[in-house]
């Protein structure tokens, strides 16, 4: 699974924190003050590190589909984690800041011998440019730029959880269909599900066909949804067709 690692506790990491674990990130915050970095501030992220930022940071490691978003207290702690950042592999950086602060830190970065190649790929001032003001509004346009940048490379879906159900997973995928080939849903015995192929009417009706097969002792099955008629006459967005398969587990 993609990590979204915050450097920084602090209100808009808060925010981005929530918006992240629906979007289906790992999520690690990291901060070096215990009233900022605990359990019971960020309850949706996989890991809460309270430790110094570099620190934290070697410990974690660094992989090419991390998303790192800086967002500390001071100048001296921006320097210090987006250098070590970007001395390691990730997909995304992006820094939060005025422009006087992203200036000095750039000018840092320079000195210390990185290239223009490297910080032109720096994104800071974070977040797309939609006029938040906000943490909430803050944290809505730093995901929306991520969401930019990861459909761009193409997600790394998650391993689905090994309990009993029915894994529903797209093999093929025909026009404009909402979710790609490897998209997979799993049904559990009472009918709550984990994942996601599209939801809509698509998804209820692949719900219910798990359900029934379930039901029949059917181990496998294959099914295809079209979604071109209910677009051209409901004016929907998606449109297209799927072919799933159906795994009893």
């Amino acid at each position: 699974m993609e990590r979204l690692i915050l450097c920084g506790g602090g209100h808009v990491s808060l925010e981005a924190a929530y918006l992240a674990a629906h979007l289906e990130f790992e999520v690690t915050v990291i901060d070096d003050r215990a009233e900022f970095a605990n359990r019971e501030r960020f309850p949706m992220a996989a890991q809460v590190i309270c430790a110094p930022f570099l620190e934290a940071l070697d410990g974690l490691g660094s992989r090419e589909d991390d998303y790192y978003v800086i967002l500390t207290r001071g100048h001296a702690y921006d320097s210090d984690c987006l250098a070590r950042i970007l001395r390691g592999k990730y997909a995304y950086v992006g820094m939060i800041g005025s422009k006087v602060k992203v200036a000095a830190v750039m000018e840092r970065m320079r000195a210390l011998g990185f290239s223009p190649k490297t910080l032109d790929g720096v994104h800071s001032p974070v977040g797309l440019a939609i006029g938040a003001q906000t943490p909430a509004e803050i944290g809505i346009s730093i995901l929306a730029e991520i969401i930019a940048v990861r459909a761009k490379r193409g997600p790394t879906l998650p391993p689905p959880p090994s309990e009993p159900g029915v894994l529903v997973t797209i093999v093929e995928k025909h026009g404009s269909a909402p979710r790609g080939v490897g998209t997979w849903m799993l049904v559990r015995p009472d009918g709550s599900c984990v994942g996601t192929i599209g939801g809509g009417a698509v998804e209820f009706q692949a719900k219910q066909d798990a359900l029934s097969l379930l039901a029949s002792g059917t181990r496998s099955a294959r099914k295809g949804y079209d979604l071109s008629h209910a677009a051209a006459e409901l004016g929907m967005v998606c449109g297209g067709s799927i072919v799933a398969e159906f795994q009893v587990r």
